[in-house]
């Protein structure tokens, strides 16, 4: 279901659940992707960045752990 808010238009032919789903983006770097393309059409701009980089950090650490395990397997 989708939201009527103005940050939840799309401004093309894509909105932004279409290229998760498109790229195949797993929660984290879909989340980030969206606080991106949403910030500056809600209240606080800087807040969506923050959490946009929030879940850039919390994927950079999944991957690290996993790359991490690899190597020592």
């Amino acid at each position: 279901m989708r939201g009527n808010a103005i940050h939840y238009e799309a401004t093309g032919e894509y909105d932004v659940i279409d290229i998760c789903q498109d790229y195949q983006l797993n929660f984290q770097r879909g989340s980030a992707l969206k606080y991106i393309v949403r910030a500056g059409k809600k209240d606080d701009e800087l807040q969506d960045l923050y959490k946009a980089k929030d879940f850039i950090e919390r994927e950079i650490a999944f991957v690290r752990e996993k790359e991490t395990k690899r190597l020592t397997t």
